[in-house]
């Protein structure tokens, strides 16, 4: 089996994965609570949370699958992209539990972890079809012909600001907790969607871009007084969220056309937002608990990777953004 480490952004997690992708395990410690205070995710909080937890999170992941590090046969790693001190936590353990136990280790990229999420059992996608990627930190569309990261070519991807990082700073504007794409969700269904004409921005090809929306929210709400804008929140939360998923869903449409392709996947965090799903409801997507950041997306793409044998696995390093 794979044991999987995860801590690219603000979640330590780990799991272990069959080689024929059934979850054993997977557990998630989230730093939603540390972070809230800030309004969103201080890196060097984040790294140092990471050195905490990362040990008692592989140890719960172990017992819950019932196993010792004796029945793991390799180990995979988030190496990218991230933020770079939190990734250099979880690629440090990682060598460690490799390197003390002989066994072979794969640096996996992030994103084709939420794309090999689709792998798992019992979903378990056949490539191919077209994937779109809407997390906090990217917003991608890709053309994914099989199982390796080799074999997915970008379709297209944000100009500017991630979906999710549209949401975040939306919820912000809005005066909602972080993390703030769940708090729109939920405050959308109080709303009503037409309340407010937002833009949807349309660049050429099958790009995204978020930074005008943002603005036409700041815009809409900085001159209203606390009462009115209490009174017009849910309204605003259901517009803004609605402008968001026309974005989203008129680039999946286009991207349908441009590959020629059927079938449509959805993953990342955003690929939880009600709207979006119910938007797209012949889209494949994983299970909820694994759109967000996990180690068993990453045990996942571990499983159609090229490992690293003991010593050369000591030269894998971190990087923060994609090549």
């Amino acid at each position: 089996m794979i044991l999987g480490i995860e801590t690219s952004c603000d979640e330590t997690a780990a799991a272990l994965v069959t080689r024929e992708g059934e979850i054993l395990a997977s557990v998630v410690a989230s730093q939603d609570e540390l972070h809230a205070r800030y309004g969103g995710v201080v890196p060097e909080i984040a790294s140092r949370r990471h050195l905490e937890l990362v040990t008692p999170v592989v140890r719960e992941a172990l017992d819950r699958a019932g196993v010792g590090l004796g029945g793991v046969g390799s180990v995979a790693v988030t190496a990218g992209p991230g933020l770079i001190g939190a990734l250099l936590v979880g690629l440090s353990a990682a060598k460690a539990i490799a390197w003390a136990r002989g066994l072979p280790l794969v640096g996996v990229n992030h994103l084709h972890g939420h794309v090999a999420s689709l792998y798992l059992k019992p979903l378990d996608l056949s490539p191919p079809f077209v994937c779109l990627l809407a997390s906090g930190g990217h917003t991608m569309l890709l053309d994914v012909r099989g199982r390796r990261w080799e074999d997915v070519a970008v379709l297209g991807t944000t100009l500017d600001d991630a979906a999710g990082e549209a949401f975040d700073k939306g919820a912000r504007l809005l005066g909602l907790p972080y993390p703030g794409g769940a708090e729109i969700d939920r405050l959308a269904r109080e709303g009503d969607p037409t309340a407010h004409a937002f833009p949807v921005a349309r660049v050429p090809g099958l790009d995204f871009s978020f930074s005008g929306l943002k603005t036409a929210l700041l815009y809409a709400v900085r001159d209203l007084p606390p009462a009115e804008l209490e009174a017009r929140r849910a309204d605003l939360a259901a517009s803004y969220q609605r402008a968001i998923v026309r974005a989203l869903v008129e680039r999946v449409e286009a991207a349908l056309v441009a590959a020629g392709g059927e079938r449509v996947a959805i993953v990342g965090g955003v690929a939880a937002n009600s709207e979006l799903r119910a938007a797209l409801p012949a889209a494949a997507a994983a299970p909820l608990r694994l759109c967000t950041d996990n180690a068993a997306m990453i045990a996942s793409a571990a499983r159609y990777a090229e490992p690293l044998a003991p010593p050369d696995a000591l030269t894998l390093d971190a990087y923060a953004t994609a090549a």
